[in-house]
């Protein structure tokens, strides 16, 4: 209700003279009178119209003023109505308190004075309007209030949300980084434990070949023991290669690849590997690039995955190897940075995996063929030959629906070239015995390695560290070659290779290591020997790196 709007004030009197005498002396208030000549009268007025004071007069026939009154009252919506008794005769105090009691909030005499009547009748008139006004504005500030609470609520909710994604978020990148450092320290031990493998089983491969050659033709049992443990070294030396890979720490020999050649290669292998019931597709595009990685390693990656598909087809099915070219852009493949990738995917229809299987398929050691069936470690040699090549592997699968293992590789920029013949070695005459100085901390190694290269009919020289190798050379040692680990406290093979190139420029060098980095030293272009290395690849490796230093002598001196 607003300021100027009037208020409705219910006059009741059964004469009609003094209805119109109240009329007279309340219309200068500018309010709307209403006028009622009986209490039934008065009673339909008040269902009617909102109204806001009752001028009554205390005695009428039928209803008096004070039952009137208390009907009023005891209607809850004309409870607050503000009841004016008017009397010329019931006007003693007893008359007054009944009055009151029966819920007046005045009580007039008669005769009546005008000014007086006027003045009380605007103060609850006034009175009505502000009680009215008040309720408007308090209304308004319910509503306001219950408005701004609901959108607080929704702000609240809105940040609990974000809060709630904000710490999934968080959670979930925790525990990737977790799971990362956990993979790597993982990668680490695995690295160093087949490091060491390596070293044990170079002992054992090498005193196992220089024992068959001792033993006499006639004890066959005997060789087929020895067969058999070397069999089973080369075996653990196998498995050594898988967790170097893991550990992206094996050697690799990098070449240009044309991956459908290669494939089409390894087609009767795959046939005969993944037996009649599996189909085997290939989907090349016709524009697929090349790739520079080790071909060896990318073949033993692409039948470890063949062989997990034909597991997971044990009732048969479909293989489906394909390659394409894409170009990735920043972080749309995890792992990769953005350029020109080729995608190289093989697909099954076998079971596939579900979500927590999926999450920790390319965990290492974590396997579903049962006890004896599998290391665990297939895809995770593939994860860390991919990511030691530049690249990284993606891998989706549903249950029922089969398993995609992708693996993206750089894009080789050297164009394919056509193969070298090649050059035969010069004619040096028969093979020398060579001095040979062999380097390693790990004694087991070092005397299986002196005692191949005696076999072979070389003199070979044993030290522990690179420092005791120098004083030796320092000490006019006469060397032909130097056969040095790489990984020993103190200077590493490669530091050492370094020194004796300033200053015994003469004297050749091979790094023997199961690692594949080596430091910035190794743009020395160094031989390599892959441990755990057998007698003839030994014997091979000395050939090569002495005769090309004889042709390098006598084309010199020549």
């Amino acid at each position: 209700m607003g300021p100027e709007e009037k208020v409705n004030i219910l006059l009741v009197d059964d004469q009609p003279g003094k209805l119109l005498g109240y009329e007279a002396i309340l219309s200068e208030l500018g309010e709307n009178l209403i006028k009622a000549d009986s209490a039934n009268v008065a009673l339909q007025h008040l269902l009617k119209n909102d109204v806001a004071i009752i001028l009554v007069d205390v005695c009428m026939p039928d209803l008096d003023g004070f039952e009137l009154a208390a009907m009023i009252r005891e209607h809850p919506r004309f409870q607050k109505i503000a009841i004016i008794f008017v009397s010329a005769i019931q006007v003693t105090d007893l008359d007054l308190i009944r009055g009151y009691a029966a819920g007046a909030v005045d009580y007039v005499p008669v005769p009546v004075i005008p000014d007086l009547l006027r003045a009380k009748v605007r103060v609850f008139a006034e009175l009505f309007r502000k009680t009215r006004q008040l309720e408007t504005l308090n209304a308004e500030l319910e509503r306001r209030v219950a408005a701004r609470t609901a959108e607080l609520a929704e702000a609240n909710a809105d940040l609990e949300r974000r809060v709630e994604e904000r710490t999934r978020e968080r959670e979930a990148a925790l525990a990737q980084v977790h799971e990362m450092k956990k993979v790597e320290s993982l990668g680490q031990l695995t690295g160093g434990v087949a490091h060491d493998f390596n070293n044990l089983l170079m002992a054992v491969l090498g005193n196992l070949d220089l024992l068959r050659k001792r033993l006499p033709e006639d004890d066959p049992r005997a060789r087929r023991l020895i067969d058999g443990a070397i069999q089973g070294a080369e075996r653990g030396a196998t498995l050594t290669k898988r967790m170097l890979a893991f550990a992206r720490r094996q050697e690799l020999k990098p070449e240009t690849v044309a991956v459908p050649a290669l494939v089409e290669n390894m087609a009767e292998m795959l046939r005969r590997s993944l037996g009649p019931g599996i189909e085997i597709a290939t989907d090349f595009a016709p524009d697929v690039p090349l790739t520079r990685v080790d071909p060896n390693q990318l073949e033993l990656a692409l039948l470890n995955l063949a062989l997990n598909a034909r597991d997971a087809m044990p009732l048969g099915g479909k293989l489906t190897i394909s390659a394409h070219r894409e170009s990735v852009a920043a972080n749309e493949v995890p792992g990769l940075a953005a350029g020109d990738y080729l995608c190289i995917a093989e697909s099954d229809t076998g079971h596939g995996m579900d979500a927590e299987t999926l999450k920790r398929a390319t965990e290492p050691f974590f396997t579903t063929k049962g006890a004896g069936r599998g290391t665990g470690l297939g895809l995770s040699m593939v994860d860390g030959l991919v990511a030691q090549s530049g690249g990284a592997m993606r891998v989706t699968s549903l249950v029922g629906a089969g398993t995609t293992v992708e693996l993206w590789l750089p894009v080789s920029a050297a164009a394919e070239r056509e193969p070298v013949a090649a050059t035969p070695a010069p004619d040096l005459g028969p093979m020398r015995s060579y001095r040979v100085l062999v380097v390693d901390d790990d004694p087991i190694v070092a005397s299986g390695t002196v005692a191949m290269l005696e076999d072979l009919g070389h003199i070979a020289t044993e030290v522990a560290s690179a420092d005791a190798a120098l004083k030796l050379l320092t000490g006019n040692l006469a060397v032909d070659l130097v056969i040095t680990d790489h990984a020993m406290p103190g200077m590493t093979g490669a530091e050492l290779a370094l020194r004796i190139r300033h200053q015994f420029p003469s004297i050749p060098v091979v790094i023997a290591t199961g690692y594949a980095e080596l430091p910035a030293q190794a743009d020395i272009a160094l031989p390599r020997l892959s441990k755990p290395y057998r007698q003839h690849e030994l014997a091979a490796t000395v050939a090569s790196v002495l005769s090309g230093n004889q042709v390098h002598r006598k084309l010199a001196a020549g």
